[in-house]
């Protein structure tokens, strides 16, 4: 069954594969082949990158030639700015894989005398295509072509004639353009010629910028019409399916130990069912952290591989601590089955930590991801976007089949029954503790209980949560109840 946001069938079109991560899906298997695409957006969103990676991948992965065109940027601006993403435009250059060409114009040395056309770069662009057989064609920048001329109806009627020409020359092409005030772009015909318009945005919200796209057209072909987040980074330009998943996936049966036997017990004698979602929440020093290493020292005790996701400490402090309450993860860590990511949510907007999750996720491939705490993530946006980004998590993680454990900080005295503090997703998890400091005597203790754990037998009981040399256990806390 096909799911939201998954390639889409697109049958009576031909397609052109980017091998851009995520584009390939949203768009239904590619762009239109043999057909302009234009990509439009404000300066710094991501064009040009996006139309270089669409010539180097199908040099270098679908073995079709392409020619670069650019408006605005010299031969070797081009090289150098696409080599730290590990691009060796120069040696495609060389081996004939990708011809590049700049066109340089400078609008104070423009004069309109005659009848003005794109002959000449009809020729040119023609002859580079011939050089190397290109089946792919960027022209970047393009509007900076049309920037010193008056008359609109040349500009328009120009632009028409050169998409006819891009088609006719069997092409799959890529014009890029800027934004305009009114429209799509400045000239405001290049969307309505173009057979697929894809908008890229990048906004800045509360000090953190964050990129986005859109298909907003796509003649003859199914395609997704949210905005998707994109993450630029070392290895390229990836855009991520953020829809639901759909309520489809496939559960397992099998159960994964807590890493504590006495909390096993709670759990009907076996622990968490495997691929399932827990959510461990409590104040501050409850011991959310150190149950949620309980569980990742037990996966990666029986061979598995574990994320960790860290909001709030380093890998080294994490190391450290957990090692004062009996877990030596450095073992783990040295054979690969222990990853720790660290990095402050405020890095960058909630969709590219989302992204960065589907990265880590494809590269690792673990059993179990932990994020502690998922609190954190309210210092980068509101509450409702943040429960709609830990929802998109949840799914993805499920349909991947993997046991995730989410840690979040609840205010002192919040009664239990308000998910607030919990960010939303209460309801959507498998498995939920709560823990509690309170007051016995002339000490404070840990208390826990078991909230709901949905398809499986659990112990309704408070019980007292013990944290020393040796590990982690639960005792019997007489009768106490937890306040609210």
């Amino acid at each position: 069954m096909i799911q939201p946001d998954q390639a889409l069938p697109a049958p009576g079109i031909a397609k052109c594969p980017t091998g851009i991560v995520g584009l390939d899906e949203i768009t239904g298997g590619g762009l239109p082949r043999g057909r302009p695409t234009l990509i439009a957006g404000a300066a710094g969103c991501g064009k040009t990158l996006l139309a270089m990676e669409f010539i180097v991948r199908g040099a270098r992965e679908f073995d079709e030639p392409g020619v670069f065109m650019a408006f605005e940027e010299s031969e070797s601006e081009l090289i150098a700015n696409v080599a730290s993403l590990g691009f060796a435009l120069d040696a495609l250059v060389a081996g004939q894989r990708v011809a590049l060409d700049s066109v340089q114009i400078e609008r104070n040395e423009i004069e309109e005398t005659g009848d003005y056309d794109l002959e000449g770069l009809f020729v040119r662009l023609g002859c580079a295509i011939a050089t190397v057989g290109a089946r792919r064609v960027v022209l970047d920048g393009l509007d900076a072509l049309f920037a010193a001329m008056p008359s609109a109806t040349i500009v328009r009627g120009e632009l028409r004639r050169l998409f006819r020409w891009l088609k006719a020359q069997g092409v799959t092409a890529i014009i890029t353009g800027e934004r305009g005030e009114k429209a799509l772009t400045r000239h405001g015909l290049e969307e309505y010629v173009s057979d697929c318009v894809i908008f890229l945005d990048h906004r800045v919200h509360n000090q953190v910028a964050t990129r986005r796209l859109q298909v907003v057209k796509y003649r003859g072909s199914r395609h997704g019409t949210n905005e998707y987040p994109i993450l630029i980074d070392a290895a390229g330009f990836s855009v991520l399916p953020v829809s639901s998943l759909g309520l489809t996936h496939q559960v397992s049966r099998e159960r994964v130990s807590t890493g504590v036997a006495s909390l096993d017990a709670m759990l009907g004698g076996q622990g968490y069912y495997r691929g399932s979602s827990i959510l461990i929440s409590g104040t501050a020093g409850a011991g959310k952290t150190s149950l949620a290493i309980a569980f990742a020292n037990s996966v990666c005790s029986q061979g598995g591989r574990c994320l960790y996701w860290s909001s709030e400490e380093s890998p080294d402090q994490i190391l450290r601590n957990m090692a004062s309450i009996g877990f030596d993860l450095q073992p783990h860590l040295d054979h690969g089955r222990f990853h720790c990511h660290a990095v402050r949510p405020a890095l960058y907007g909630l969709e590219n930590h989302l992204v960065r999750l589907h990265q880590l996720v494809g590269l690792l491939q673990p059993d179990a991801v932990i994020l502690d705490p998922i609190t954190s993530f309210v210092a980068v946006g509101e509450r409702f976007q943040v429960q709609v980004m830990l929802t998109r998590m949840i799914d993805f993680l499920k349909a991947a089949g993997i046991t995730a454990v989410f840690t979040a900080l609840r205010q002192g005295a919040e009664p239990a029954y308000l998910e607030r503090t919990d960010e939303g997703i209460s309801s959507l998890i498998d498995s939920w503790l709560l823990l509690r400091m309170a007051d016995a005597g002339d000490h404070r203790e840990r208390l826990l209980s078991v909230l709901k754990s949905r398809g499986m037998a659990h112990s309704h009981q408070v019980r007292e949560l013990e944290l020393d040399a040796t590990g982690i256990a639960v005792r019997d806390a007489a009768t106490r109840r937890l306040p609210g």
